[in-house]
């Protein structure tokens, strides 16, 4: 089995945080931004890990909420339809594509922007370490770092795509990518993830398109955090497109052992270490560039949640769950489970006029806007209904509370309403104890 790196099995990627944000932004700007909120609403939904979500989040805060943003991740969106493409649907993007004005020998040294390795070198090395089919690769006389095409073993066509990204100098960043998400978010039918020899850590996953599974698009991933920080990334999917297309077999073509394989190809090596290195910024760093608050961890989340729900109310807590500066807990009161997440957000004050600028908002005498809100779920189990609190400060902490009557949200109410009113949920979202947690001054 392929070693990738110089690093042991214990060592630790270097704390610094960015660089995989610094290379998304890059790549998006390469391919364009023309997203539709219904798109920006499929790409929470699949699953944005905390790294990730910064990035996003003025972009996406104003579509799904607090609960829909804080979806744990299953390796991100940059290996499907934004980064990786999926061969043939209209609104397929795909990064493969030449940089305008741009050389093909990427390396290193070229700083911040999107790697230019010919795409059929790529598509060499996917099919060398694929069973043997007829393929039709997307813009096999350009450059990127991705390449995507349709595969055909006889059974059905499908949409596979292979990604190469830095996974940036932050540990948590690379590691979101290679966690298993929590199925009380993200349906899946199987997922591992596990260290590789050479420090390396591997997820697999097994899964679906849309989470709300109404269409039954598979897709099948795996996912490798290397020792020194690259990723590769594997998507395949049982329909010749990601998205807009009719499935043509019953699974994507690879078995788990074979996208495992995959990824843990030595033909990436090469081309991993031709991704260019952002460049840090010049010049002194300005009031907005100053580090952002602490995220508390899950399971302090999760903790104070706990120590804010109201009493006397019989609430058990039955499962619970979260990630970086976001914790769910699932309550019964003897009537059902009922999903109730908190998401605290410093900073957000460029989306305020989006997030409050409509629907019935009170203005508390320190400043702080308060919007409650009552509506259908957005994430397909039937009957669901979505109650949520959210709060922002003059400052632009920003602190959201949902509560549901299901466990999950794509999964069926099992209960007339949530556990918690929607004056609960403000009480817990203007509690001072989330400012604490994070160490924002006032």
């Amino acid at each position: 089995m392929p070693q990738y790196g110089e690093h042991g099995p214990h060592d630790e990627l270097d704390p610094t945080d960015g660089y995989f944000e610094e290379e998304l932004g890059a790549v998006l700007r390469h391919t364009g931004e023309g997203f539709a909120a219904d798109d920006r609403r499929e790409l929470v939904t699949g699953g944005l890990a905390r790294g990730r979500r910064r990035l996003f989040r003025r972009r996406l805060a104003v579509t799904g909420g607090a609960l829909a943003l804080a979806v744990i991740g299953v390796g991100g969106v940059y290996g499907g339809s934004v980064l990786g493409g999926s061969g043939g649907g209209p609104d397929q993007v795909s990064v493969a594509g030449p940089k305008p004005g741009g050389s093909s020998s990427g390396t290193a040294e070229q700083g911040k922007g999107t790697a230019e390795i010919p795409v059929a070198e790529l598509a060499a090395v996917l099919k060398a370490n694929t069973p043997a089919g007829d393929w039709q690769i997307d813009n096999l006389g350009g450059t990127g770092q991705a390449v995507s095409g349709v595969y055909d073993d006889g059974k059905g066509k499908a949409a596979v795509s292979v990604g190469l990204y830095r996974a940036g100098k932050s540990a948590e960043t690379g590691l979101d990518q290679v966690t298993c998400p929590d199925k009380a978010a993200v349906p899946y039918d199987a997922c591992t993830s596990a260290r590789v020899p050479g420090g390396g850590r591997l997820m697999v996953f097994q899964g679906y398109e849309y989470p709300d599974k109404r269409v039954l698009t598979k897709n099948w991933r795996a996912v490798l955090l290397t020792a020194d920080g690259f990723i590769v990334d594997a998507s395949e999917y049982n329909a010749p497109a990601e998205k807009g297309a009719e499935i043509s077999r019953e699974t994507p073509p690879f078995g788990a052992a074979q996208l495992k394989s995959l990824v843990l190809a030595d033909g990436w090596r090469p081309l991993l270490k031709q991704l260019p290195v952002p460049v840090p910024p010049k010049g002194k760093p300005t009031a907005g560039d100053a580090a952002p608050p602490a995220e508390p961890s899950p399971a302090v989340v999760q903790a104070t949640l706990r120590s804010l729900l109201p009493k006397g109310k019989g609430l058990k807590v039955v499962d619970k769950g979260g990630e970086q500066g976001y914790g769910y807990l699932v309550v019964d009161d003897g009537k059902g489970a009922s999903l109730v997440g908190i998401d605290v957000q410093p900073r957000m004050n460029d989306v305020r006029d989006d997030l409050f600028g409509t629907g019935d908002v009170q203005t508390l005498p320190d400043g702080t806007v308060v919007k409650l809100d009552k509506r259908p779920g957005e994430k397909g189990g039937a009957g669901v209904v979505w109650w949520s609190a959210d709060t922002m400060a003059t400052d632009g902490f920003r602190v959201v509370v949902s509560s549901f009557n299901t466990a999950a949200q794509h999964e069926a109410a099992t209960r007339a309403e949530p556990a918690l009113t929607t004056e609960q949920l403000k009480a817990i979202a203007l509690s001072p104890k989330w400012r604490q947690l994070t160490g924002s001054a006032r």
